[in-house]
């Protein structure tokens, strides 16, 4: 099993011509050769959404 590799959107979009899209894997595979050989890229979803924490940190927080 070849391991995912997470890009940007948009590489994904750049890439898109020689790219589709495998249901069984859930991720993007080269048109062709997808099967056996080249990567195997999912869209970068771990990046955060750059808004601010306006909450309390709750990480590693003992329960008092």
């Amino acid at each position: 099993m070849r391991t995912r590799r997470y890009v940007a959107r948009h590489w994904l979009s750049l890439l898109r011509p020689a790219l589709r899209y495998s249901y069984t894997r859930d991720a993007f595979v080269l048109r062709g050769v997808g099967r056996a050989v080249g990567p195997v890229l999912r869209p970068d979803r771990r990046v955060g959404r750059g808004r601010p924490i306006d909450g309390i940190e709750r990480r590693r927080a003992g329960v008092t």
